[in-house]
């Protein structure tokens, strides 16, 4: 498989992702914790059906230090008891935000509620600014049709 456009070598494609990576590494110094942020971006990536990023970040949250076994459950965190309290809420969060059409309404009070019982302020705009650089991330890769499976751990660090 090959991409549509090679979004690595192509100029206006690299000032734009600068951007967004720029926005994800902001997050970092938010206090969200590392793990959860893994996780989002994994659960995201795997709804927006985007290889590259699955393949991506589920290695480079098993080089932080993830288990084998919540990498592979985080598609089904619903029925798994290997996740907190605060992941659950912030995998929540993350899926609504990401299947925004699908709710009239777009994130449920519900779902907002439980996610500010388990983040401060602070971790919540970077929970939001995650959710929302990885989806954009996700909709380059998913139009270009970016092959997976090629990326290295500290590719893009």
């Amino acid at each position: 498989m090959e991409a549509r456009l090679d979004l690595l070598s192509n100029p206006v494609a690299g000032r734009i992702i600068k951007h967004f990576t720029a926005a994800g590494l902001a997050v970092k110094d938010a206090g969200l914790p590392a793990a959860t942020r893994e996780l989002v971006l994994l659960r995201v990536s795997q709804i927006n059906g985007c290889a590259f990023c699955v393949d991506m970040h589920s290695k480079d949250a098993a080089h932080a230090g993830e288990t084998a076994q919540r990498l592979h459950l985080v598609a089904a965190w619903r029925e798994a008891t290997v996740f907190t309290d605060a992941e659950r809420a912030a995998l929540e969060l993350a899926e609504e935000a990401t299947r925004i059409a699908d709710a009239a309404g777009g994130v449920s009070d519900e779902v907002w509620e439980n996610a500010r019982k388990h983040y401060d302020e602070d971790q919540l705009v970077a929970l939001i600014a995650t959710i929302a650089t990885i989806n954009a991330f996700n909709r380059f890769n998913v139009i270009v049709q970016q092959p997976a499976g090629w990326y290295q751990v500290g590719m893009h660090s």
